[in-house]
């Protein structure tokens, strides 16, 4: 039982610290078009993160990342390796400004963790992991922010032609409004999608510490809890990554700050809606290089994108590779 609630313990810790290392993601635009003060974008998010409790009862995201090991090598310590590396690389790469997935990060260590526990069975470590939703959740790695820049282009595009006759001045103080509707729209998305990988990770944990029973409805307190923790984490802030997202990748003015952050929600509401657990981070950075391709190519500033794409490819791996030490420390002790 202390294993089990030492798990919980670290589902809502890394839940917590998802939501201070994505806020960027929520508020970068916002803060840097001056729409609001940092305090009051950091509330801002948290509310509508929370709000995602109330309206999203399906919880799709959670059961694939429920499914990404199979059952018969998840065990408690698998879960408990998987969270720390998790929390370790989250932590990493927050203190370095490095805007990485944490969700990919979760599922990196949660799938480590499983592969090295099918070797210590005496089996291939490939046998732990359920091929369909990991090879989902890779092909969306790439596609994410893909769709994500091309939803940002159109949306941008759109509003230029609309708005061409617009008085500079009046058109953006409209806009410095409407982001305020756009940046809570990605603020939902943001919590209704992220907060639902923890929560499948807990439902795990239970499942095999045989509190519950395979297949029982989620207990009400763990979307409660999931969504309560990721919103105080957002609450928390994370401003090395604000500085990133939201002015080393391109300059945003508030037109293309409602344009990047609709078209970050537009691309979450959908992958969510098919249970596909995308990176909240791979989407508004590829919506703010879709944006910034509307001025020109040498708007978007590659060296940085680039820079960010390598901390994507590498999360998985190295998650997974910091779960299977920790795995194998906690078996070994």
């Amino acid at each position: 039982m202390a294993l089990l609630v030492l798990v919980i313990a670290l589902a809502i810790i890394f839940d917590f610290i998802n939501g201070f290392h994505d806020a960027a993601n929520s508020i970068a635009t916002i803060v840097s078009t001056k729409v609001l003060t940092p305090f009051m974008a950091v509330l801002w998010a948290a509310a509508f993160n929370f709000l995602a409790y109330f309206l999203i009862k399906e919880h799709k995201v959670a059961n694939t990342v429920a499914k990404t090991v199979l059952e018969s090598f998840i065990t408690l310590h698998v879960l408990l390796a998987g969270l720390i590396a998790a929390i370790t690389w989250n932590l990493i790469t927050w203190w370095f400004g490095i805007p990485s997935s944490s969700s990919h990060t979760l599922i990196g260590g949660f799938a480590g963790a499983g592969m090295t526990n099918a070797v210590f069975m005496g089996q291939n470590a490939m046998s732990a992991i359920n091929m369909a939703p990991i090879i989902k959740i890779v092909i969306f790695i790439f596609l994410a922010p893909i769709i994500g820049s091309i939803i940002g282009y159109l949306i941008n595009v759109a509003i230029l032609h609309i708005c061409k006759n617009a008085r500079p001045s009046r058109a953006d103080t409209w806009f410095k409004r409407l982001q305020l509707v756009s940046s809570g729209a990605l603020s939902f998305a943001h919590g209704g999608n992220d907060a639902q990988k923890v929560m499948g990770i807990i439902y795990v944990a239970l499942i095999s510490a045989h509190q519950i029973n395979k297949g029982a409805s989620m207990p009400g307190w763990i979307p409660l809890t999931c969504y309560t923790a990721i919103a105080l984490g957002t609450m928390s802030g994370g401003w090395k990554i604000v500085k990133t997202m939201g002015s080393k990748i391109t300059k945003i003015t508030a037109l293309e700050g409602v344009s990047a952050e609709t078209a970050g929600a537009v691309t979450l509401f959908i992958t969510e809606q098919f249970g596909i657990p995308v990176s909240t981070t791979h989407t508004i950075t590829g919506s703010i290089i879709g944006v910034g391709l509307t001025n020109r190519v040498s708007a978007v500033r590659w060296g940085v994108t680039i820079n960010l794409i390598w901390a994507w490819v590498i999360t998985i791996p190295i998650s997974a590779l910091i779960a299977a030490v920790v795995f194998a420390l906690v078996r070994a002790f």
